[in-house]
């Protein structure tokens, strides 16, 4: 665990997890399907070294939101360039198609025996210690809400959860904020946690007053520090970094006052 900041909650009554990357490692490499797509619409065939710089920069600051709003800034970036822009949920719905042509696959593996390989170490032990706790578990993405819920399913993590929330059809709402805002609400903005390995679920459980826990670790290997992910969460206000759920002990304890810097 890398602390960077003391915390200290009172008993944890409910906590909020980003999935993917966070827990479901299904939709690893995301990025490598949202960096062409976005190169090619914008610059065609031969972009400049600068052009891929910018698009990677977007890619890795907008981790964590709405795909939809990425594609909306792919219209952004026509217009400003006075091109004409599709709509955006074309976009989104030719990313969808390149995307799922790896996930399906690995949804097909998960289905047949082999979930703990598209999970973070030691994700369901952490889930069920904090439900045998009685803390109230929720999941919120990005990813649209039929899919998320089904992978969940699929990955044998749909029952840990009070509720799991993605981006609803032809939405733009967020529901991350949502959820965190729902859940403040409902427990007084006290005994909240929040889990992520995006910015964008850390600055929202720190603006709201939650611990937070940046996973920074390797969505290849399941485990292991990555240092992008690391960097991306100490500049987002990540109370603390782990690479995986796997010392579930040390995590409780840091964010319940157990561990002081």
């Amino acid at each position: 665990m890398i602390i960077l900041e003391a915390c200290k909650q009172k008993k944890i009554k409910a906590a909020v997890f980003d999935f993917d990357g966070t827990l479901s490692t299904l939709r690893c490499g995301w990025e490598q399907v949202m960096e062409p797509l976005m190169l090619e619409v914008l610059y065609g065939d031969a972009p400049t070294a600068e052009q891929v710089e910018q698009i990677r920069a977007y890619i890795r600051a907008s981790t964590g939101i709405q795909t939809i709003l990425q594609m909306k800034w792919i219209c952004e970036q026509l217009r400003q360039q006075g091109r004409p822009a599709r709509s955006p949920w074309d976009y989104k719905a030719e990313y969808n198609r390149r995307l799922m042509e790896t996930v399906q696959k690995r949804r097909h593996a998960a289905e047949n025996g082999a979930s703990e390989c598209y999970l973070m170490k030691g994700a369901k032990q952490f889930l069920a210690t904090l439900r045998e706790n009685g803390t109230k578990l929720y999941a919120a993405s990005g990813t649209d809400d039929t899919d998320v819920k089904l992978e969940a399913k699929i990955l044998g993590l749909s029952d840990f959860f009070d509720g799991i929330e993605g981006a609803k059809p032809l939405s733009e709402d967020c529901s991350k904020e949502a959820t965190l805002t729902r859940l403040i609400h409902d427990n007084g903005g006290e005994g909240l946690l929040v889990v992520g390995d995006g910015p964008v679920e850390i600055r929202l459980g720190r603006s709201f007053g939650a611990a937070t826990i940046g996973i920074a670790g390797s969505e290849i290997d399941l485990c292991g520090f990555d240092p992008i992910k690391v960097r991306r969460l100490t500049a987002a206000g990540s109370h603390a970094l782990v690479d995986c759920f796997e010392n579930v002990s040390e995590i409780l304890n840091f964010v319940q006052g157990g561990f002081h810097q």
